[in-house]
């Protein structure tokens, strides 16, 4: 390979020749890691869609529902940091086909539901199964990508989430409107069932496709490996690497990333979760137009999910490309209380709330990456996601509690908009000198 002559840069390769490099790493890698982001979130949030049939079958309340689901992300904080410890030192083939594995199983037992305690154990269980997937696969890509490259490639993974909103509505919908009665089992259980299958069948696929690491992919050329093993030993040089648990709980800037990625979080479930009760009030029928309608929101979110983190890696600028996607939201969550019982403003109002949340949590992650490496990463980012992820509990449950206090969503949507406020704010305290690399 040829020497490139900018000062500051790598010397082993030329800027053009690593384009086509990260783009061969890209291609081979980050379709396969989406598709499996588009299965773990259907799995996770599909019971937003079973709950239009579950609470009525079962007799569950707002409240029971919202805790729920809130519920899954307690195993996921417990489970989080060890198994991204785990990941660290097994390799993350093993590790990401074992949790895709057992949260399929999981999720395919929710057919057996009857009860509450029945409800709450197996969201549970879920979480626990769930804990290291998405913190591990945001750890995996920095085993590959330097930090000036990693937002425009974590925005197109988490690019999962609303693909499997645009895909998973309509097809929940249709599959408990088509499948409701059949050998006597309803629609939400066919639903759990059928949407569990690709989890596992993709987690044993992750065993024969996934590579640990650079050194261990055969599928580059010793020159290809060298390239890459300098850039990210390169942008790892004067970052955090003490992986001590003690020493990340007192670095008071995880503490602070933990304040950002929950007031985001809060938005993120708060949407997802309870979209298609959104869209149920504002009069719209039949669970398939209800899948339908609240897809659109997750297609404006995927345009502004890629744009914004394309923009971000090249200004090389974090804080205002977190803050103006999170005002964006809070915008949009208003828009949906104030114009609650008009369909065509709450979808535009929902698109807007979307494109806004989606986007924060993938530009967030350039923020605790920007100044952590190694082992250390490994403990900081899955500290992060599971403090932050606890907001995954609390959101849907103070939506479920307020609704059947209030007899209204207008209250919970208020309560989001003011945390993405809070979000945008604590990013703006961060240092632009830290992040901005």
């Amino acid at each position: 390979m040829t020497t490139a002559t900018n000062p500051g840069v790598l010397t082993s390769a030329s800027e053009q020749e690593k384009n086509v490099l990260y783009k061969k790493v890209f291609w081979r890698i980050m379709p396969f890691l989406m598709l499996c982001y588009v299965i773990a979130y259907l799995d996770r949030v599909n019971v937003g869609f079973a709950k239009l049939q579950m609470s009525v079958d079962l007799g569950f309340s707002e409240t029971v529902f919202g805790l729920g689901a809130g519920l899954f992300f307690i195993g996921y904080f417990l489970f989080e940091v060890p198994s991204n410890i785990l990941m660290h030192k097994v390799g993350a083939r093993i590790w990401i086909a074992r949790i895709m594995i057992t949260w399929g199983l999981l999720s395919a037992v929710f057919m057996f539901v009857e009860t509450p305690t029945q409800f709450y154990v197996l969201r549970f269980l879920l979480g626990l199964a769930e804990a290291g997937f998405y913190p591990g696969i945001i750890l995996y890509l920095t085993y590959w990508f330097p930090s000036h490259r990693r937002a425009k490639v974590i925005a197109v993974f988490m690019s999962g989430i609303p693909v499997a909103g645009i895909l998973g509505n309509p097809l929940s919908g249709w599959i408990m409107d088509a499948f409701h009665g059949t050998t006597g089992m309803h629609g939400w259980q066919w639903m759990f069932v059928i949407e569990a299958i690709p989890a596992v069948l993709i987690g044993l696929a992750t065993l024969a496709y996934l590579d640990n690491d650079v050194k261990s992919a055969k599928w580059l050329n010793d020159d290809e490996k060298k390239v890459l093993a300098e850039d990210i030993a390169h942008d790892q040089t004067g970052k955090e690497s003490n992986h001590s648990f003690g020493a990340i709980v007192k670095d008071a800037r995880v503490w602070l990333m933990c304040l950002i990625y929950f007031s985001f979080v809060m938005g993120q479930y708060g949407l997802t979760l309870w979209m298609p009760t959104l869209v149920k009030a504002t009069g719209v029928t039949g669970n398939l137009h209800i899948g339908l309608l609240s897809a659109i929101p997750f297609g404006c979110a995927i345009v502004a999910m890629n744009l914004i983190g394309r923009s971000a890696d090249k200004h090389r600028e974090r804080r205002w490309h977190l803050v103006v996607p999170a005002l964006m939201g809070a915008i949009g969550f208003v828009g949906a209380a104030l114009f609650a019982d008009n369909t065509a403003i709450s979808i535009a109002s929902l698109s807007l709330a979307a494109a806004g949340v989606l986007t924060c949590a993938p530009l967030f992650w350039s923020l605790p990456t920007a100044f952590l490496s190694g082992a250390a990463a490994a403990v900081g980012i899955a500290a992060i996601n599971s403090v932050g992820n606890l907001a995954g509990f609390v959101s849907p449950y103070l939506i479920g509690y307020l609704k059947d206090l209030t007899h209204s969503n207008a209250i919970g949507m208020y309560m989001l908009a003011v945390m993405l406020v809070v979000g945008s704010i604590a990013t703006l305290a961060t240092s632009a000198k830290m992040v901005n690399k």
